[in-house]
């Protein structure tokens, strides 16, 4: 049986400058199972339209570009960026049908945003509050790989991070007291928010030289995770206060600020995008560099976990799973994001039975 994807919410589909205006910048992606074309008009207003035509499914991508048009090269219909066809050679009339879906698109805080349901619900306040790589405020920057892995499993992946000691152990681990945090989940509507302080631990690993060998810090995690999987989150690190509960109160150190959304591509494979970076107010010399190359290590770390575990689900489909303690925050955002597949297949079901 395939995946049944949320359609009803924007979809992250790449950085703004994934997205060019030059001749050959036609972007093929690949959303919810559904083949998307992105491109840009002359004046810079991106497009997102199904990549198909509608005469024999030729790749609009393998197209070319003709002032706000798209030709397809199959034989040669062009189709405007309102996804109606204009013209087709060897042809006086257009024929009934000749049109190709065009999605909402919105391009906000750097990222370009595809809605895949009912256009008429596309509402922009739904997409998640990311921060922006031009915050004057902060330093960040970005990335993106591809995980061969269901995007479920990306979601209980980030909405658990007991996993840093673990998974993380050469980069941001060290310490196993992440596996020791009890965080405080609250639901919402299209997701959850969580709050922890992991106490008195060492450096990571990655920056454990810059420290003494007793030097130990608290860590203030704030994150909100949405629909269909956005992670944006707060990771400041404080000097240890002595304190057992409540906020961290030591000096603040670093405040970093990460946004990620994993898109996915279909059931077996994700697009995941990611910003990391620090305030200008608590910046070191090299903090953003090393925090760059450290991250995207960090990365390919959860790539080898995720991609393995996919491996052994599909070998063992049938195999019985336990619950832990730390399934507590996956489980409260799956559960939002299948009460909302939920509420969308019984509507389309009402409607077909109209």
């Amino acid at each position: 049986m395939s995946e049944t994807f949320l359609k009803n919410a924007w979809y992250c589909a790449g950085w703004d400058t994934d997205v060019g205006i030059g001749k050959d910048d036609l972007v093929a992606r690949r959303i919810a199972g559904r083949s998307i074309l992105l491109y840009r008009k002359p004046d810079g207003t991106a497009v997102a339209m199904e990549d198909r035509c509608p005469h024999r499914s030729a790749p609009l991508s393998l197209g070319r570009k003709e002032g706000d048009a798209i030709r397809c090269m199959y034989h040669g219909m062009l189709f405007g960026p309102d996804g109606h066809c204009l013209k087709v050679p060897g042809m006086d009339r257009i024929p009934p049908g000749a049109s190709v879906p065009v999605l909402p698109l919105v391009e906000k805080n750097n990222w370009i945003w595809v809605w895949m349901g009912d256009p008429a619900r596309a509402d922009p306040a739904l997409i998640c509050d990311a921060y922006s790589l031009d915050d004057p405020d902060l330093v960040l920057r970005g990335n993106s790989i591809r995980i061969d892995t269901n995007y479920r499993q990306e979601i209980a992946n980030l909405a658990d991070l007991s996993h840093i000691s673990w998974v993380h152990d050469v980069t941001f681990g060290g310490t196993q007291s992440w596996g020791d945090i009890r965080p405080r989940h609250s639901r919402h509507p299209r997701g959850i928010e969580t709050t922890y302080v992991v106490r008195a631990i060492p450096a990571p690993n990655f920056v454990r030289h810059l420290f003494p060998e007793e030097a130990r810090f608290d860590i203030d995690v704030r994150v909100t995770l949405t629909v269909p999987c956005n992670f944006v989150m707060n990771f400041r690190v404080h000097a240890a206060d002595g304190e057992t509960s409540g906020p961290a109160k030591g000096n603040l150190l670093l405040d970093t600020f990460t946004s990620q959304s994993v898109t996915p591509r279909d059931e077996n494979s994700i697009d995941y995008y990611f910003s990391w970076g620090t305030s200008r107010a608590t910046i070191a010399p090299g903090i953003i560099d090393l925090m760059y190359r450290t991250n995207f290590e960090a990365f390919l770390e959860d790539k080898r976990i995720l991609e393995g575990q996919r491996q052994r689900q599909l070998e063992y489909p049938d195999a019985p799973q336990i619950d832990i303690v730390h399934d507590a925050g996956p489980g409260r955002m799956l559960w939002v994001l299948d009460k909302l597949i939920e509420e969308e297949t019984r509507e389309e079901a009402g409607k077909a039975a109209a």
